[in-house]
């Protein structure tokens, strides 16, 4: 097919992002000459220890910390989510509730399920209206002295929808309450100043901003109490143990010096791309609607619906066409009940169905947006047109098609 002999155009870069080659020529001497243990005395120790703080340095910069030390290692998202709950629930006498809401990650949602059914703690799910907005209301009702910490995500990594986060922690801190959020989807989207807010605990990933996976960080405000997830050394100021991932520590910095370093005109370059494809697609499909907050988004991010088709059905074709989109979670991939995101927005069935989820990233063009409008289109006709049981027999499109979208993926 001519998508795929050119190259994917790949739209799922909430879901993870390709590692940038200059992140990786970073990474790449602390695997072979510079591979001591930043816990070691010696000199080559102590030269790796350096590019370990260079690293918290660069991470700190782009997310607005006030310190440095505020920020510590992980594996990524979900044990930076786990460990800020796990923490809160621990260092905290006589409190022993959790709030957070119904659209949050699966990484919070099911480790609450776990605490709920396992050791008692008392779990508010607050709900959104059908654009993904908070019910703020709800929100200042369940708040109490027995909150140990409310988690509520920055952003929706399905719909883009953002929370007031500052808002929300300041009402935290009212009831005396920690506040931590999920931030993985916002940072290198969005203008970060975690030192401007009252903020406690911040989860980030480096793979959603062109750096490796596996090293995410959680901003600790300095003053805030941690209780260790994983034990052992003292690593992290003792704050998570385990040998550091030198590498992937080094790669995450550098990825987010260079998402910090063009932050400035990437935001409006990718509303614009994003609005573009939306515009379009409202004009030239019947039934296309969009999913969440229209006025309060990530900039990068496009929850469509198609009403009366199957997600799974139009993104196959997309496949087959060299281009990449998704459903909504990556977390969620495989599982045929519709998005709990979707489901808590009361979305109507005929359009929750048919969602699907466009993310961009600094290496997407306006050619890739040309490309998806030339084949989708005739996707969602086609599809319309075709009996329920033949849906997976789908043939590629035709050549003129794959043709246009080469075109204006050159043009």
């Amino acid at each position: 097919m001519a998508a795929k002999a050119r190259g994917w155009v790949y739209l799922d870069n909430n879901a993870t992002t390709r590692v940038d080659p200059r992140v990786v020529a970073a990474m790449l001497p602390f695997f072979t000459e510079q591979y001591g243990n930043a816990s070691s005395m010696h000199a080559l120790g102590s030269q790796v220890a350096e590019a370990v703080r260079v690293a918290r340095s660069q991470v700190q910069r782009l997310v607005g910390a006030a310190f440095d030390q505020e920020i510590v290692f992980t594996s990524g998202g979900t044990e930076s989510n786990n460990t800020a709950i796990l923490s809160a629930l621990a260092t905290q006498t006589g409190r022993d509730e959790v709030i957070t809401s119904m659209v949050e990650h699966p990484a919070v949602l099911a480790l609450c399920e776990i605490l709920e059914k396992r050791r008692g703690v008392k779990v508010h799910r607050l709900p959104v209206d059908s654009r993904g907005r908070l019910d703020l209301d709800a929100y200042r009702r369940v708040l109490n002295s027995r909150t140990a910490i409310v988690s509520l995500m920055w952003a929706n990594n399905e719909t883009g929808t953002l929370f007031p986060v500052a808002e929300l922690a300041a009402l935290a801190h009212e009831a005396g309450a920690l506040f931590h959020t999920d931030a993985v989807q916002a940072a290198g989207k969005l203008a970060l100043n975690l030192k401007g807010t009252a903020i406690d605990m911040a989860s980030f990933s480096a793979h959603k901003m062109h750096g490796p996976k596996g090293i995410g960080a959680l901003y600790v405000r300095k003053g805030v109490r941690l209780s260790p997830l994983v034990h052992g050394g003292r690593q992290e100021r003792g704050r998570r143990a385990g040998t550091e991932n030198v590498p992937a520590i080094v790669g995450f910095g550098k990825a987010a010096e260079l998402v910090g370093a063009s932050l400035e005109y990437e935001i409006p370059r990718l509303r614009a791309l994003r609005d573009w494809l939306e515009s379009f697609l409202l004009q030239r499909v019947p039934g296309a609607v969009v999913i969440g907050d229209k006025a309060n988004r990530l900039p990068n991010t496009l929850n469509m619906a198609f009403e009366d088709l199957e997600s799974e059905a139009i993104l196959l074709l997309l496949d087959r066409e060299g281009i990449a989109a998704s459903s909504g979670s990556a977390c969620a991939a495989g599982s045929m009940e519709s998005s709990h995101v979707l489901r808590a927005m009361k979305a109507p069935w005929t359009a929750a169905r048919g969602a699907i989820r466009f993310s961009f990233s600094r290496e997407n063009s306006f050619q890739d947006v040309g490309c998806v409008l030339a084949v989708l289109p005739p996707i969602v006709e086609r599809l319309r047109d075709l009996p329920p049981a033949q849906v997976g027999q789908q043939p590629p499109l035709p050549r003129s098609i794959r043709a246009t979208c080469s075109e204006a993926s050159h043009g």
